[in-house]
């Protein structure tokens, strides 16, 4: 057993999925779990992040710029790194990723037609530059997408 991977005996932990306020006997009577008196014992009690009408702290940070949720991370890569495989060769992502040239394939790779190219390659990568595309293919090579 080590501390990474230590977690509560089973039957051990409850869920907070119960009744409140139900009497002494409960456990959870009384006050239900609120404590004494006070703003956050009451019914309409403030947010959570509320500060006492002080500006909160996230509106007092300031906020730069644009965060693209949908954001795709690709890596690109341009024909003449390509030129390290032998000729006649697949080059995949897994390929691409065991010579070294990229460390993980993120949302995708692209081959951009940076470079020249001097062998007949199978390429099967997300997507192409028209260029790169072009050069590939005029050696006798294929270029698919995945």
């Amino acid at each position: 057993m080590e501390l990474s991977n230590l977690q509560p005996a089973e039957g051990s932990k409850h869920s907070d999925n119960f009744r409140r306020g139900r009497g002494h006997g409960s456990g959870n009577g009384k006050t239900a779990g609120k404590g004494h008196k006070g703003q956050k014992a009451r019914s309409g009690a403030p947010r959570i992040g509320f500060e006492g009408g002080q500006m909160p702290l996230y509106r007092r940070i300031p906020k730069r710029g644009f965060k693209n949720r949908n954001h795709k991370e690709i890596v690109a890569i341009n024909l003449s790194v390509l030129d390290s495989f032998d000729d006649g060769a697949t080059v995949d992502v897994e390929a691409l990723i065991a010579k070294g040239i990229i460390k993980d394939a993120a949302d995708g790779v692209k081959i951009l037609g940076n470079g020249e190219l001097t062998k007949k390659l199978n390429v099967k990568v997300n997507a192409f530059s028209e260029s790169a595309k072009e050069k590939i293919e005029k050696l006798g090579g294929t270029a698919e997408v995945i």
